[in-house]
């Protein structure tokens, strides 16, 4: 009985003023939840399957990502080195010679 009060209650609250202000407001919430794909968002957390997959795939591209620009940097810390080499300078450059050596020697140079 006091559902039924309740619902006339709100349905007489929609067709006094604030009915078509409140509309839009559900309106404007609506448009707003699609705009930001709330749907698929809820969709993609509710298959722990795709989710794994997923995260697996973007954790693998940023190892391998990272993985490359370290190289990349070491590489040009190196190239910078060997320059500074055959710049003979007095004391840094024996430092930077052995440095270098030793890298040579692992790299089986």
């Amino acid at each position: 009985m006091d559902h039924d009060k309740a619902l006339r209650r709100s349905k007489e609250g929609l067709q006094s003023e604030e009915g078509p202000e409140l509309r839009k407001q559900v309106q404007d919430l609506s448009l707003i939840l699609e705009k930001i794909n709330l749907t698929e968002y809820i969709t993609y957390l509710n298959n722990p399957r795709r989710l794994l997959l997923l995260n697996f795939g973007v954790g693998l591209v940023r190892g391998l990502g990272g993985a490359i620009g370290a190289t990349i940097l070491l590489g040009l810390l190196a190239m910078f080195l060997k320059n500074l080499v055959l710049l003979n300078l007095p004391v840094i450059g024996g430092v930077i010679g052995e440095l270098v050596e030793l890298v040579n020697a692992h790299n089986g140079y």
